[in-house]
């Protein structure tokens, strides 16, 4: 599996929202956190922004896009 990381930038253009959005929902536990890519840089690993649109698209709840992103930063944990 190819894993890519996208910048802020390209999250909005992805999800529609806006940057100011996509930070209130990482403090609600509504989107996952950014990886460091050293300095100030950070992105999201694009595979972590499919599922959490595809869950929006599928009409899931604020409380299962919370397990699924408790799920998504737990599996960033994990080496392959």
């Amino acid at each position: 599996m190819t894993r890519t990381i996208q910048r802020l930038p390209n999250i909005v253009g992805d999800t529609g929202l806006s940057r100011s959005t996509i930070y209130l929902r990482i403090k609600q536990g509504l989107f996952p956190k950014p990886v460091s890519l050293g300095g100030r840089a950070v992105g999201w690993p694009t595979n972590d922004v499919t599922a959490l649109n595809a869950a929006r698209i599928a009409g899931k709840t604020d409380a299962d896009i919370r397990g699924l992103v408790i799920r998504l930063q737990e599996a960033r944990k994990v080496l392959e």
